[in-house]
């Protein structure tokens, strides 16, 4: 479970110890890790990455990604749907060679998409805070996700 995605390059056990990697930055110097972990750069993943840029991109990757390129290039500006090809920019999730398909990934901050079904994938963010619904899921079970509609929240750009 991430709040937002994985580059493609990473497995489900490479995602766990790249987190640990953050975790552990958290708990030695809390401080120095708030003070440069906002930023868009870098944008490409890369394994030679190494001090602030490494835990950077871990973080943006988790908590903001929507979507990528097929070798770990992020942009994480846009916020809609996905750009018509010939964007080489794609959703996350839909990369043949994704590391993580193995696994299922179960992830939200996309609420433009709405609930998203798919072998491996479940994506819950079905936007309640734009008035859309709030969705569940019971993930011991085959039940299908349930979703709810909400009174919007706050109106879309706001």
């Amino acid at each position: 479970m991430v709040h937002a995605g994985l580059v493609p390059q990473w497995s489900a056990a490479r995602t766990l110890a790249l987190a640990a990697e953050v975790t552990s930055a958290l708990h030695r110097d809390p401080r120095a890790l708030f003070e440069h972990m906002y930023g868009n750069e870098p944008e490409r993943w890369d394994e030679r990455l190494a001090g602030v840029e490494r835990l950077r991109f871990i973080i943006n990757v988790l908590t903001r990604l929507r979507l990528c390129t097929a070798d770990g290039r992020v942009d994480i500006s846009i916020k809609g749907p996905p750009p018509p090809l010939p964007s080489p920019l794609r959703p996350w999730f839909v990369h043949p060679q994704r590391a993580s398909r193995d696994v299922r990934v179960i992830f939200g901050h996309w609420s433009a998409l709405g609930l998203v079904e798919r072998p491996g994938v479940l994506g819950l963010d079905s936007g309640c805070v734009w008035g859309g619904t709030l969705t569940g899921a019971d993930l011991d079970s085959e039940r299908p996700p349930v979703s709810v509609g909400c009174a919007a929240y706050q109106e879309v750009g706001a």
